[in-house]
């Protein structure tokens, strides 16, 4: 094995675009954001050496290292470390935005005040009675007042946001003039790999690391994002998989995984995976057999490595790596290290391998064409 590095909220009993006041609205005081999360199947270490090595607790005589509770708990951990990066990222494109700002008013010798009066809050005009008007039907089903009753306060509060936004973009452009470089990391967690099941180039600067289980309509949803990457970064990306059967809600998910280490032994081991995907829907041991005879494998060597059950350990060893490495539902991805979770679009992956391309090496960013 290689290793690798809308629902509505309320305050105090009023709706959150009526509780809103224009000054809030127009970003004089933070708002939080939440991301939806990506779909993805699910069941009904970051410590030093000399900590690790520390005993937490002894039972029987038997300690508990640090070590074995960060194993314990990782599924639980790492992704608590991943919002913790979320949150502070966003905070930190906030503070960037807020700094830019303030040395944009110093350079011209006013306040932020006036540089946002001048620069922004000037020009944006009133919202007309259409605006209001579209905007008190987007929201009537949190409401019963009617719309000339709060005409007044819904004008005020739409204006507030599009400032908002108008402020934001402006310091946006700010710092495309700028020179940010931005250092927080995000967390990282080391991935072992099989290099006999890795598709792409073995000298790629990137490796995503695939944990999945072949009857996870969202693994299969992922593949064609994948393959999509591959080949949209031909010498730069590769794959490399490993297996999480879901036992619990997928009953032949470990058996394909199997099955699919058996077509390996042949050499076709991803003609195998990629088939078990395609026929997602018959994974019973007749239809694995199937795909056998399909790509012309040896079929009394495959039937009987299928029955050996020689490939289980293998199975379960991917599934202990995974749960170390705090995954707990399928699809995973970690990205020489970065974790990603869930059937994620393009643009999420692009991001972190974009951000990996610059760093490994200061490799230049090359996608091939469509």
């Amino acid at each position: 094995m290689k290793s690798v590095l809308a629902r509505p909220m309320f305050v105090f009993g009023l709706p959150l675009w009526l509780a809103l006041t224009p000054s809030a609205a127009a970003g004089q005081s933070p708002a939080k954001q939440q991301g939806a999360s990506a779909l993805q199947c699910s069941p009904s270490k970051g410590s030093t050496k000399s900590a690790a090595d520390e005993p937490v607790a002894i039972v029987a005589g038997h300690s508990i290292y640090e070590r074995d509770l960060n194993d314990f708990v990782a599924s639980q951990i790492i992704p608590l470390r991943n919002q913790e990066y979320q949150i502070k990222s966003k905070g930190l494109e906030d503070l960037i935005r807020q700094r830019l700002v303030e040395a944009e008013a110093n350079k011209q010798g006013i306040t932020q005040d006036q540089l946002y009066e001048k620069e922004v809050d000037s020009k944006i005009p009133t919202p007309s009675e259409g605006e209001v008007a579209a905007y008190y039907l987007g929201l009537k089903s949190q409401m019963k007042t009617p719309l000339q009753e709060i005409y007044p306060q819904l004008q005020a509060n739409l204006k507030a946001i599009e400032t908002k936004q108008a402020r934001q973009n402006y310091a946006d452009s700010l710092r495309a003039k700028a020179e940010v470089t931005v250092l927080l990391q995000q967390p990282r967690v080391e991935v072992a790999y099989d290099p006999a099941r890795l598709r792409g180039d073995s000298k790629a600067p990137i490796t995503v690391v695939e944990f999945a289980d072949y009857q996870c309509p969202y693994c299969k949803q992922a593949e064609t994002t994948l393959n999509e990457l591959l080949r949209k970064y031909p010498g730069q990306v590769n794959l490399a998989f490993r297996d999480f059967p879901l036992e619990s809600i997928h009953p032949y998910a470990e058996k394909a995984a199997e099955a699919a280490r058996c077509a390996g032994k042949q050499g076709r081991y991803w003609e195998f995976h990629d088939a078990l995907f395609v026929n997602q829907a018959k994974l019973d041991e007749p239809s694995l057999n199937a795909i056998a005879q399909t790509l012309a494998l040896d079929e009394k060597l495959f039937q009987s490595c299928l029955a050996s059950g020689e490939s289980k350990t293998q199975v379960s060893r991917d599934q202990e790596d995974g749960r170390k490495a705090g995954i707990a539902s399928t699809p995973g991805f970690f990205i020489n290290g970065v974790f990603l979770n869930g059937a994620q679009p393009e643009l999420a992956f692009e991001k972190v391998i974009d951000g990996e391309l610059r760093a490994v090496k200061k490799q230049p960013i090359v996608r091939a064409s469509r």
